[in-house]
């Protein structure tokens, strides 16, 4: 089996570390621009010698629980946590802030003596440009975004081949669907989010060339509401339904919750993003996510913070694909079994280099 679909253990090893540790989450709110959203504080495992080694978590909207991809880096954080017995701040975006918003939250962390900084979602990338720079001495890290790397030396970009992921998890909707009609919805109308489409548009073309495919976006940028607005990943998603679909890739973070909450209300398949969303879901919708493409940015984070107790941080382009096991489906849901076999081989066609899928529209 594939190291990168081998993601329910690494998952579990997440969970296992957060009951663990003890992490506490959602402490105080500040209206302040430096720490605004949520704030908490990880302490490391009374069994393990403390670490001198501080971690500072800037999470994206929708912060820590938001069953997605924050929560999949939370997961890194909280195996850190257990197993190299750091500590840990962690401060969340909220909608429609400024990039000086972003930037006071990472100047916070950093002047607080944590080492390392990680930016969770590019859009800190524009704060992220402004801050590092002003603490040499700070590793930072940031997710989903390169035009920091190489040039600044004291940032590790953290990039996932999603475009890979999402094609396998178009594989199976293609094979899925009954009505030969299934849907995208991003959250958010971004290069990143349209790299998902990409992929997953040409994985189901590939294994159902006659399928319709229905491709939305939430929001429009500079609105990044479209990643937690549950209410219009509903509403979009059960247009999608009336419009014939009867399988929908949700690639947009907390609003996935409504677009399973639509899928169980049609009595259709939703295919999840990130993480194992059929693990965290609520139980009441749970039965309608058949897969979810994953983006294991928790051994991404593990990683950078494992490279900074060793003394070796990490920096430049990091990438995780395939080969790497950075990215890969979920097979947690017995509904996924009689698709597998297809998604799997082309899996192995990716990692060979006999498929090349697609990063971009058009």
């Amino acid at each position: 089996m594939l190291k990168g679909l081998k993601v329910a253990a690494l998952l579990a090893t997440g969970a296992l570390a957060l009951a663990a540790c003890g992490s506490s989450s959602g402490g105080s709110t500040s209206s302040s621009p430096a720490a605004s959203g949520s704030s908490s504080s990880a302490a490391a495992s009374p069994s393990c010698t403390p670490s001198a080694v501080k971690v500072g978590m800037a999470y994206d909207i929708g912060g820590r629980g938001d069953k997605s991809f924050n929560d999949s880096a939370a997961a890194g954080l909280d195996q850190a946590v257990k197993e190299l017995c750091v500590t840990s701040k962690e401060l969340s975006a909220v909608p429609n802030e400024t990039d000086a918003q972003k930037a006071a939250r990472l100047t916070l962390l950093a002047g607080a003596g944590y080492n390392p900084v990680i930016a969770v979602g590019f859009a800190y990338a524009n704060g992220l440009k402004a801050v590092a720079p002003k603490f040499p001495k700070v590793n930072f890290a940031i997710v989903d975004d390169n035009t920091l790397c190489p040039a600044q030396a004291n940032v590790a970009c953290l990039n996932f081949a999603a475009n890979q992921s999402s094609y396998l998890v178009g594989v199976i909707a293609a094979q899925a669907t009954k009505k030969n009609n299934v849907g995208y919805i991003g959250g958010v109308n971004v290069p990143l989010l349209q790299s998902f489409q990409a992929g997953y548009d040409a994985g189901v073309k590939a294994t159902n060339s006659t399928a319709t495919i229905q491709d939305k976006y939430l929001t429009q940028p500079p609105d990044f509401s479209g990643f937690n607005a549950p209410d219009k990943g509903k509403a979009t998603a059960a247009g999608m339904f009336d419009s014939g679909a009867d399988v929908v890739y949700a690639a947009a973070g907390g609003s996935g919750a409504g677009v399973f909450t639509a899928a169980k209300a049609a009595g259709t398949w939703a295919i999840g993003v990130d993480s194992d969303q059929y693990l965290s879901a609520d139980a009441a919708v749970q039965s309608v996510i058949l897969t979810s493409a994953l983006k294991n940015v928790n051994v991404a984070v593990f990683n950078v913070i494992q490279g900074s107790v060793n003394g070796s941080p990490l920096t430049g382009n990091q990438e995780f694909d395939l080969k790497n096991g950075g990215v890969g489906y979920s097979k947690s849901n017995a509904a996924v079994q009689p698709y597998e076999a297809k998604a799997d081989a082309a899996a192995q066609a990716i990692i060979a280099g006999t498929v090349t899928v697609p990063d971009k529209l058009g």
